[in-house]
């Protein structure tokens, strides 16, 4: 199985409403059914509001 990537990213966040808090972003993954390896990076972001799709990216592939 292959590590999360980008694309994976952008399909589970699709839909997502910037700026947009970590808890709305992990709802929205859940509303589009990501996985759970996903999930779990999302969830792991720090607690703050995300201006765009790249904030978020970064947040999540930071230790890539």
């Amino acid at each position: 199985m292959s590590d999360t990537n980008p694309i994976e990213l952008q399909k589970a966040l699709k839909g997502a409403h910037y700026p947009a808090s970590k808890d709305d972003l992990v709802s929205c993954a859940q509303d589009n059914h990501a996985d759970r390896r996903m999930m779990d990076k999302i969830s792991d972001i720090p607690g703050k509001n995300y201006e765009n799709p790249a904030e978020v990216e970064k947040a999540v592939f930071k230790n890539r």
